[in-house]
């Protein structure tokens, strides 16, 4: 039987990627470990696509219905202009339910300005509770889609914000009660209001006007699990500095009461951007005039190096492993 969440890596390539085998020419980029959107090209454009669902959230499901894939078209540097919403709801559901969750995406959607273009809403019994699948689309100019596998040697790991922003706020606000023990009620009002700061979509466009060599927004399997992706697309390794990955004490708080790894934590809000040494300071600059936080995080390596962290301890540095199921299933289930 497998595990919760998404597959493993070398299970989707087994039995999901080694399925696929028609290829069409205008598909730029395709399915792939890491690969967060497909890139089809419309001549002097290029159509940027991305699908994702939200099963491991209620509260606040409708706006991160939006955020979740918004995000994926700007890790690629894009805008995203509109997004279609397939809503799976399970049998009980009330008028009022269905109101609360398109309240919340549509003034997310707004906010963002992305429009809502279509979708589907249904009651079923195939559910026990609430799912919404959403697909984002993004048009920008052709070749400016950035790209993981421009990744190289001696490039800079930039992360935006605080890791495991996601996963803190769901935690928060789905098991309040099993938290008041430990946390005060200012810190649960902290860790509530990161569902507010999941969005990558400032990030993304900013680090796409100064160019990248890829970038990848953080959900699940964490900081780790995406870094690891990412040297998976560009078949290159790393040396990611530990005690240089910002966390918000909330988080770690919340991560030791559930005994779970907030460097394996779902993350949205976070964008791992990866850049030139000639471009850092100047992102970093860029960042900081649109008031995001930046942390340089690590290095690109050649791949004989191995995809490494510095938390063993004594100078050693320790295998980044294949992402699993993230740390969030252990909590919800």
């Amino acid at each position: 039987m497998l595990k919760a969440g998404k597959l493993d890596s070398d299970l989707l390539k087994k039995i999901v990627f080694e399925k696929i085998t028609y290829k069409s020419p205008e598909v730029l980029t395709r399915p792939g470990i890491g690969e967060d959107c497909a890139v089809i090209d419309f001549g002097e454009y290029e159509c940027v696509m991305s699908t994702d669902p939200i099963t491991a959230a209620i509260n606040e499901i409708g706006r991160l219905a939006i955020h979740i894939t918004c995000n994926d078209i700007a890790s690629n540097g894009i805008r995203p202009l509109g997004i279609m919403l397939a809503v799976m709801l399970p049998v009980g559901t009330t008028e009022a339910d269905i109101s609360l969750m398109m309240e919340q995406a549509g003034q997310t959607a707004a906010e963002l300005g992305v429009e809502i273009i279509g979708g589907h809403t249904e009651i079923t019994s195939a559910v026990n509770t609430p799912v919404i699948v959403s697909t984002a689309i993004g048009k920008g100019k052709k070749g400016k889609s950035q790209q993981a596998k421009e990744m190289k040697p001696g490039d800079f790991i930039m992360m935006t914000k605080s890791a495991g922003i996601e996963g803190t706020g769901i935690i928060a606000s789905d098991f309040e009660n099993q938290l008041e023990e430990f946390c005060t009620n200012e810190e649960l009002l902290e860790a509530k209001k990161m569902l507010s700061q999941v969005s990558v979509v400032k990030d993304g466009i900013v680090a796409g006007s100064i160019g990248t060599s890829g970038m990848h927004d953080i959900t699940e399997g964490g900081v780790l699990g995406a870094v690891w992706e990412m040297c998976q697309i560009s078949g290159t390794g790393c040396e990611l500095w530990i005690d240089k990955i910002p966390v918000k004490g909330i988080t770690k708080k919340i991560c030791d009461v559930f005994h779970i790894n907030y460097l394996r934590l779902i993350s949205s809000g976070c964008m791992l951007i990866i850049v030139r040494p000639e471009n850092k300071q100047l992102l970093e600059e860029a960042m900081n005039e649109a008031n995001v936080e930046i942390s340089c995080i690590g290095q690109i390596k050649e791949k004989q190096y191995g995809i490494m962290s510095s938390d063993c301890g004594n100078g050693k540095l320790c295998e980044i492993f294949p992402p699993e199921s993230d740390e969030l299933y252990k909590v919800i289930g």
